[in-house]
């Protein structure tokens, strides 16, 4: 189940800094308007990227098992996720984690939040916070494009 509109956005690092990032933004079914940035990182840059990346607690995350919906969910208001895929010296890494806003159908009216990546967010926070930056930075130099990084997510 795909709710609209929806966003993504995806970087990709080579190990001499040179970057991609792509944003794909879709308000409606089958119509993505697609936004592509390329740079290089400075070298300050480009260290503390690999400075987070190699912190231990971070290379010990593994895609925890998905979040269940509750009994009282109604609808999916908004889904947030972390898809990394990252080479340490050749061995890889990947995980996934996702954050979703219910709706459900309980007294109070309130939404409710299930994240699977909870445990996680304390280590994720640094490196959450560097794309935030980079993809501040890189806004002016986005440019429309063709997909080719970002791939939609489907749930359910």
């Amino acid at each position: 189940m795909s709710s609209y509109p929806n966003s993504l956005a995806c970087l990709l690092v080579y190990p001499d800094g040179k970057y991609i990032l792509e944003k794909r933004d879709e308000a409606n079914l089958g119509r993505p308007k697609v936004k592509t940035a390329e740079g290089s990182l400075s070298a300050d840059d480009l260290q503390h990227l690999k400075t987070l990346l190699d912190d231990d607690s971070l290379k010990e995350i593994a895609t925890p098992k998905a979040p269940e919906l509750p009994d009282d969910a109604v609808s999916i208001r908004e889904i947030e996720s972390i898809d990394a895929q990252i080479d340490h010296s050749g061995s890889s890494q990947h995980f996934a984690t996702i954050k979703e806003r219910l709706k459900t159908n309980a007294t109070s009216g309130m939404d409710k939040f299930i994240d699977n990546g909870a445990p996680y967010q304390k280590t994720l926070n640094p490196l959450i916070k560097w794309f935030d930056g980079l993809e501040k930075k890189s806004k002016s130099e986005f440019k429309d494009a063709k997909p080719r990084y970002c791939a939609p997510m489907n749930i359910g």
